[in-house]
């Protein structure tokens, strides 16, 4: 098989569309893809900006659920819930979509625009093709998104200084304090740095002094920045204490890569070791090690695939490029594209904006359902499926769980998972202690079955998207 060297008229053209046409796509697909808003997780993330906005400060207890009310809360991600409570604010649904589009754009535009440096015609539109399909998945509005443009221009500094020969700029400092007010994936930053700072202190004939002192200022600066947040030195804790947490292969973003069906991201592993061993591609052993390390993680954990699928193109574009034959060329657009790619993202946007977005029922959005529920019985004490719990919250019905699982913690969690698992005797006794009114959950969620068996338990509402059940039979007095 023959690849594009580089080193046509026609490779010229593709480093130039092929940065647009990337950016243009994904802003596409966020502004008009259904499924970028199938996270119940975006319902209480929009909730908690609205609430810093009203309140003028972060929350650090709970004040949106019964079960955990008052509770410690570390809002880890209260910058991009006010940003998006301000896009709500602006533009409602379709104001939040536009910010995400922008968001996801920019870093399709980052990262198709650093690998064209290296890679030219078929091989660019290929590489990254298969990175952004691999982030379809995590094309969601959530905080997590806005890691993406931070983590490709943390790296691309990273990248930068080592072709240099110099210690990153400590301006980049200051951008880990907003990385650690946006999301708690800022720890990835200190990986990154960590390991091509050491690849400058161990490069062969390198001036370890000059390495060490450079790379350690710009460590400490960014240590600084990362504890500049409402939460202090307890920021730097968190992601850890999440991490560590035992219930989370319950939470479907925190499985294991599943191998049983072919996927997008099944595809373009496999494709990358073809090309990789076919082409004998020689990548530096640390930043191999710090590839391997995050493949890991992608495998661990499928939230991580993000990560991997910007980060391992950057790390494996230059070594791909020698082994292909294409030369580094420069990147600069001519203005007739840069104007043409403004006036079509305009024209989207502004498309977006004359199609108002209105929620109706779908994933973890259970309208319907909820309408359904009488006013006086949305007042008492609810049993909800773990993806609701989101929406019951945006529409100020107080759930037993959400998606904050590190507030609710491993014992309250793990107890609920057991109950609604289902365990009926174990259901019975956590509605018993909760007092629980009412219950509402997904209709293929196991704990329905068990609830329709139960006589103290009837079905009031069911439809696609949830089954609600009420309490009919009193709880034993004195328990």
């Amino acid at each position: 098989m023959s690849l594009d060297t580089g080193s046509s008229p026609n490779t010229f053209e593709a480093r130039a569309v092929v940065p647009l046409a990337a950016a243009f796509v994904m802003a596409a697909v966020v502004l008009f893809a259904p499924q970028v808003l199938n996270d119940g997780d975006t319902w209480w993330h929009l909730a908690t900006g609205e609430w810093i906005l009203s309140h003028g400060r972060v929350p650090d207890r709970d004040v949106f659920s019964y079960s955990m009310a008052g509770h410690p809360w570390v809002a880890h991600e209260w910058l991009s819930e006010t940003l998006m409570a301000l896009a709500a604010r602006a533009a409602g649904w379709s104001g939040v979509v536009i910010l995400f589009a922008a968001v996801a754009g920019g870093s399709a535009w980052l990262l198709a625009q650093r690998l064209a440096r290296d890679l030219g015609g078929l091989t660019l539109a290929a590489v990254t093709a298969l990175s952004l399909a691999c982030m379809g998945d995590s094309l969601l509005v959530r905080p997590h998104l806005f890691m993406l443009p931070l983590l490709l221009v943390w790296t691309l500094e990273m990248l930068a200084a080592r072709d240099e020969g110099r210690a990153p700029h400590l301006v980049f400092a200051f951008l880990m304090t907003l990385w650690a007010n946006l999301h708690g994936s800022y720890v990835f930053g200190f990986v990154i740095a960590g390991a091509f700072g050491l690849e400058a202190l161990t490069e062969p004939g390198a001036d370890r002094i000059k390495a060490l002192r450079g790379w350690g200022l710009f460590g400490l600066a960014s240590l600084v920045g990362a504890v500049v947040t409402p939460h202090g030195l307890y920021g730097l804790v968190f992601p850890f204490q999440l991490m560590t947490m035992t219930v989370l292969p319950h939470i479907q973003e925190w499985r294991a890569q599943d191998f049983s069906h072919v996927s997008t991201f099944v595809i373009a592993l496999l494709a990358t070791l073809f090309v990789c061993l076919g082409r004998g591609v020689k990548v530096p052993p640390i930043r191999l090690l710090l590839l391997l390390a995050v493949l890991f993680m992608a495998l661990q954990h499928v939230r991580h695939q993000l990560v991997l699928a910007a980060i391992a193109p950057l790390l494996l574009a230059r070594p791909l490029a020698e082994a292909l034959g294409h030369e580094r060329r420069d990147t600069r657009m001519a203005r007739a594209w840069l104007i043409g790619f403004g006036v079509a993202v305009l024209t989207l946007a502004g498309l977006r904006l004359t199609l108002p977005l209105h929620r109706i029922d779908g994933l973890n959005s259970p309208v319907t359902a909820l309408e359904h529920v009488p006013a006086d019985l949305r007042a008492q004490p609810v049993l909800n499926g773990y993806g609701l719990g989101g929406y019951l919250i945006h529409q100020g019905v107080r759930p037993f769980i959400d998606g904050r699982a590190d507030m609710y913690g491993d014992a309250f969690s793990a107890d609920y998972f057991k109950a609604t698992s289902p365990d009926p005797a174990a259901l019975e006794s956590l509605a018993r202690r909760y007092r629980v009114a009412w219950t509402i959950f997904a209709p293929d969620d196991p704990a329905v079955a068990a609830l329709d068996a139960n006589p103290a338990w009837r079905r009031i509402h069911a439809d696609r998207q949830a089954v609600v059940h009420r309490r009919v039979r009193p709880y034993p007095a004195g328990e």
